[in-house]
């Protein structure tokens, strides 16, 4: 089950958008955030999610809690989504 940001075309997850998952009985609430406020295609990407989990078996509701604290940033995005979208990506010096 994958959601792809329709504009960057990454992943939500690898994106860094998705913050928490909770499942409590048949219901999955999902609190996440998007790259900016008043995101044009926020609507596509929640319906999306909401396609996706419903398809998981037992999950009937999904609740989507859009939150904008923490604030979004490059440092959320995982390295092969920076990688994807042409960012550097530092290389960790196990040493310190």
């Amino acid at each position: 089950m994958t959601v792809i940001d329709p504009e960057l075309r990454v992943d939500i997850v690898n994106l860094g958008l998705i913050y928490g998952i909770d499942v409590n009985d048949d219901l999955c609430t999902i609190t996440m955030t998007l790259t900016i406020p008043g995101c044009p295609l926020s609507d596509v990407i929640k319906n999306d999610i909401t396609e996706a989990v419903t398809k998981v078996a037992g999950i009937n509701q999904v609740k989507i809690e859009l939150v904008w604290y923490p604030v979004w940033g490059l440092e959320k995005m995982s390295d092969q989504a920076k990688t994807t979208l042409g960012i550097p990506v530092e290389v960790k010096d196990e040493n310190n």
